[in-house]
């Protein structure tokens, strides 16, 4: 404390003011005799140091174990030490228990997984009586989005509770695309409610995003179909996912074990991000460690197999209880022996339903809205001039974005690219045909010469042959003649010798 402040303390009223109170005078006095007494360099926060030197009706402003200490409203609690600001927390309490809550819940699967079931069950209510359902979001032929509004009270905490059912999802034989109107659904909601942002008058915005969906996989024991498959990755950074195993009872506990796995497996083999449920006691306030080490337990039984039923069954000992009566026994809704139910509620509406919220407002509406705002994303489409026509219910607002038009010039010279690279591959590829066709056509050429020079060099060299073997022929027969007139001459010459000499 410097020794400016300190004199301006000592000058308060509060202090040197001779009109304060009697009771409360000396104590005053008590404060300046021992300020003035203190070093400086002790006296860094005077705050701190009045709180030190009161008696036990100073007002901490924080306990051991790092919580608020609140009062009742009892006792001392309007003392004049008491600043005020620890019951700030029963005031928002109070403003949010009056204002009640709201949540929507998505709920995707092919019929007959015991999808309604399963809501009923959650939320001890009919949710889809007639008095609840909302105007169809109607879609294309091969599927629509049911909305299903419904108000719950627990205890004075009001809920206001909407169903999204999706029906005839999955349950065509060409599929494709069944994803779509989802999709656009869950994009229409963030569209509605960042209009609801951008308007003058934004006093209550009535949020209508889908802040959790329950996608029910069919208890095939053999993994995740396509369908599954794709669907998770076209709305994984888009809602936040919970995979449900449906009619868990179908599977004994063995399958069930090592189904989780191998959908888990190609989950992570996929770079499917389902919703993680945070076991954190800063985050879910948890008040011991055995609270904490049952979430983590819960948690390790994602993907939840479950079992829905509204009935009420006798078990063999005598207890009414939720669940399914079979030939060789009973299914008990929430025992947690027999399925995950009690794990998924607690995880889902006990725990974490706060966390859907912030989860599904501070990331994928965040990135909605700045992918709208960049006109990079969304229900858009583009004109001829690099603009984006963005639509809504009411009107078309039409916006030119360098943004825009840069992701245009990049998506073009990209094409532009791919396809030169294409028709240069299949020319390369062409030219290397053709060179080893000739090539081909060359060496069966060759080969053919190659023989018929050989059978020519065979038949000449036999004539050849034949020519040398009648000259030899004719040869011999010419000596043979002229040996024959050799010696008729010598006989002749031989004759006329004697002739002369008689």
């Amino acid at each position: 404390m410097s020794r400016r402040a300190r004199d301006a303390f000592l000058a308060s009223p509060a202090v040197g003011n001779p009109s304060v109170k009697p009771e409360h005078a000396p104590r005053e006095r008590e404060i300046e005799k021992d300020l003035t007494k203190q070093p400086l360099s002790t006296l860094n926060n005077t705050s701190q140091y009045l709180s030190n030197s009161h008696s036990s009706n100073t007002i901490k402003s924080t306990t051991s174990s790092g919580g608020f200490s609140l009062r009742d409203g009892t006792g001392d609690s309007g003392g004049c030490h008491e600043v005020g600001y620890v019951r700030l927390p029963n005031q928002i309490y109070r403003k949010s228990v009056k204002r009640g809550f709201d949540f929507t819940l998505m709920v995707v699967g092919e019929s007959g997984l015991g999808k309604s079931t399963l809501i009923n069950s959650l939320f001890l209510t009919d949710i889809y009586s007639a008095e609840n359902r909302m105007p169809v979001f109607k879609t294309k032929k091969t599927l629509q989005v049911e909305t299903t509004q419904v108000s719950l009270s627990e205890k004075g905490v009001k809920l206001k509770l909407t169903i999204v059912d999706t029906p005839g999802f999955g349950d065509f034989i060409d599929n494709t695309n069944c994803w779509e109107p989802i999709i656009n659904y869950i994009d229409s909601r963030y569209e509605e409610y960042l209009n609801a942002e951008s308007r003058v008058n934004r006093v209550q915005i009535l949020d209508s995003r889908v802040h959790c969906c329950l996608y029910f996989i069919s208890p095939n024991g053999h993994g995740l179909k396509a369908l599954d498959i794709e669907f998770m990755k076209r709305l994984h950074d888009k809602v936040n996912i919970i995979p449900l195993i449906a009619k868990a009872d179908s599977m004994t506990k063995e399958e069930v074990t090592e189904f989780k796995k191998i959908i888990l497996q190609e989950i992570a083999e996929n770079k499917i991000n389902i919703y993680d449920f945070p076991v954190n006691s800063n985050i879910n306030s948890i008040s011991s460690d055995d609270d904490e080490r049952m979430l983590k337990l819960y948690k390790d039984r994602v993907p939840f197999a479950v079992v829905g039923s509204n009935t009420l069954i006798e078990t063999s000992q005598g207890r009414k209880v939720r669940g399914r009566m079979y030939p060789w026994g009973a299914v008990e809704v929430e025992k947690l022996e027999h399925n995950d139910f009690t794990a998924l509620k607690n995880m889902l509406i006990g725990m974490h339903m706060q966390d859907l919220k912030d989860v599904t407002n501070n990331v994928h509406y965040e990135n909605f809205r700045f992918n709208r705002l960049a006109c990079l994303d969304g229900p858009s489409n583009r004109n001829n001039n690099n603009k984006a026509v963005v639509h809504s219910d009411k009107y078309v607002v039409v916006v030119w974005s360098p943004m825009l038009q840069i992701e245009e010039e990049k998506r073009e010279h990209v094409q532009k690219m791919k396809k030169m690279e294409l028709e240069m591959e299949q020319v390369f590829q062409m030219k290397v045909k053709e060179k080893v066709q000739k090539l081909h056509d060359s060496e069966i050429d060759l080969h053919r010469r190659a023989e018929q020079m050989k059978k020519n060099l065979e038949q000449q060299e036999k004539e050849l042959e034949e020519r040398i073997q009648a000259f030899e022929a004719e040869r011999d027969a010419w000596e043979e003649q002229n040996r024959s007139l050799v010696i008729l001459d010598d006989s002749a010459s031989k004759k006329d010798k004697k002739k002369s000499l008689f």
